[in-house]
């Protein structure tokens, strides 16, 4: 088969993991995955599309540690050996390659791939990268057909609210830079974090919340009960959802491997049941994770939870 012709920068590369077998019981992620072509075996739910955004150059900006760009190896490597029981069929789009200082042009590289497998129908996943991954998830989100008409929702799980002000985007950016650009588009961003840590975030960020009407629960009121509400409300209030998932909303001790590790954090029981409540929602649009970085990684203890929430999102 023809490869797709995404804008992508490097072509998608052979999973690995354990071989039980070659049957279908046997099967893992890494026998399960094939690279994207134009056309795929269909599928009793829709495909899932995998894209690497390698880059750290929003956390470089950001003042933060950088190796995220090598992230989306990391993750696919944990994906891997899981064993396979998605009743979808799953592609490798590839990655799109951020070096230097060309991080905006990655961005729009990212945007019109993600834009072009959206409007053939799949469901996109990204692996970034730094929390400047979300700005290339929106790009390519509200870039797509399957946006329009419909009301789009932006769940954010973050100890940041990622509103900075700033001259230069970078990590700490991308929300902001929707709220402009729906602005600009004569629409309101609807925007919702779970796991915000007050001593993390500035009274302006605060204040800067408050006047684009985020919505957004503290890191220390994250009860499974109060996070299923707090997402059921905004669930009711959009027709399609893009969820980001910053790995530092969780404890340090279960994702030592971020730019910042959280001194508290939201349980991972909690967020991975945000995450099949989001899936059981049927509105899930687009999904991508961020800020691994591996070479801060425990025996890959991080890369691995991010494997696990994203087997939780397909499933």
């Amino acid at each position: 088969m023809e490869t797709s012709p995404l804008s992508v920068d490097a072509s998608p590369t052979p999973w690995t993991g354990r071989f039980d077998g070659e049957g279908s019981e046997h099967r893992r992620w890494w026998q399960a995955v094939a690279p994207h072509t134009v056309s795929g075996a269909a599928a009793s739910q829709r495909p899932a599309v995998v894209i690497g955004f390698c880059s750290d150059a929003g956390v470089l900006r950001n003042k933060g540690r950088v190796g995220a760009a090598a992230a989306p190896a990391a993750i696919r490597s944990a994906l891997g050996p899981l064993a396979f029981h998605l009743d979808r069929d799953v592609f490798d789009a590839g990655d799109v390659v951020v070096e230097g200082g060309s991080l905006e042009a990655g961005q729009e590289r990212a945007g019109l791939a993600i834009s072009a497998l959206l409007d053939a129908g799949n469901l996109t996943v990204v692996l970034g990268g730094g929390h400047e991954t979300a700005f290339a998830s929106y790009l390519g989100v509200a870039g797509s057909d399957a946006v329009r008409g419909k009301r789009l929702g932006v769940l954010n799980l973050d100890a940041h609210f990622d509103l900075r002000d700033e001259p230069i985007p970078s990590s700490g950016t991308p929300f902001l830079q929707m709220a402009e650009a729906e602005a600009a588009a004569g629409r309101e961003l609807q925007y919702a974090v779970v796991g915000i840590s007050e001593p993390n975030n500035t009274q302006s960020l605060f204040t800067t919340a408050r006047r684009l009407g985020v919505k957004y629960l503290l890191d220390e009121l994250c009860t499974p009960e109060a996070a299923e509400v707090f997402v059921a409300d905004f669930l009711a209030g959009v027709d399609v959802l893009y969820l980001t998932i910053d790995l530092d909303v969780m404890p340090a001790s279960v994702a030592p491997g971020v730019s910042a590790p959280a001194a508290y954090g939201v349980p991972l029981p909690v967020i991975s049941a945000i995450c099949r409540q989001v899936a059981a929602s049927g509105k899930l649009l687009h999904v991508d994770v961020a800020e691994l970085n591996p070479e801060f990684d425990i025996d890959s203890r991080t890369a691995k939870v991010a494997a696990r929430l994203l087997n939780t999102l397909l499933a």
